[in-house]
């Protein structure tokens, strides 16, 4: 496990619209692209292996596109190349961070300064939630999944530790990519979840299709 004195001053990113990455859960991604094959390569050099996931964000009015604030590291646990040049990765989250600002540089991939202050909740074990009343927030959960057309494996979910099923969910639920980046930035489990069930409450509603980013390009 990462100390807080591993994390590096500059991080490459990979603005991806609508992925979320979270501390110790999983992402899988599909990297193809010159510039992001250059990234892994030059990720895979370094002893720390890792790469931020941010989400970018249009400006109103603009084709500009910025970047959020926070973003969520992820330390490269699993890769694999294809027959083509293309490689299919696993980054584990390790520590959200706030970007300080963007780096000049001769790659061809984005990177940033990263402050990793106030975030050092997640660098320690899991977190649990103490209001977490499964038995409703299933009943919630299986309502929320038939209206958005969704199946999943109930036995595993019912199965999962808090940490687990929360973020999970957070990850696979289809919300939009502003929904996905306030679960990202929810300061505790208890506040993802809280935010986790307004988000399908309000989706419940017709208040959103339910239909969000891709999280694979």
């Amino acid at each position: 496990m990462l100390k807080a004195a591993d994390l590096p001053d500059t991080l490459p990113i990979f603005p991806l619209p609508g992925a979320l990455l979270l501390p110790r859960a999983r992402l899988p991604l599909h990297i193809f692209e010159p510039r992001y094959l250059a990234m892994l390569e030059d990720c895979m050099k370094t002893r720390e292996r890792l790469i931020g996931m941010i989400q970018p964000r249009q400006v109103p009015g603009s084709d500009e596109k910025r970047l959020h604030a926070i973003g969520c590291a992820g330390r490269l646990t699993a890769f694999s190349e294809t027959e083509d040049g293309r490689y299919m990765i696993t980054l584990t989250g390790v520590s959200r961070f706030r970007v300080v600002s963007e780096v000049e540089g001769f790659v061809p991939y984005r990177r940033v300064t990263a402050s990793w202050e106030g975030f050092e909740r997640d660098l320690g074990p899991s977190e649990t939630d103490p209001g977490l009343e499964r038995p409703a927030f299933m009943q919630r959960l299986e309502r929320y999944f038939s209206a958005v057309d969704l199946s999943t494996d109930w036995g595993s979910l019912k199965e999962a530790d808090d940490e687990l099923l929360v973020n999970a969910l957070s990850m696979l639920c289809p919300f939009a990519p502003e929904e996905r980046q306030a679960l990202l930035e929810a300061p505790s489990l208890a506040t993802r979840r809280e935010t986790l069930v307004t988000l399908m409450e309000f989706a419940m509603r017709g208040g959103q299709d339910g239909t969000g980013g891709e999280k694979l390009q």
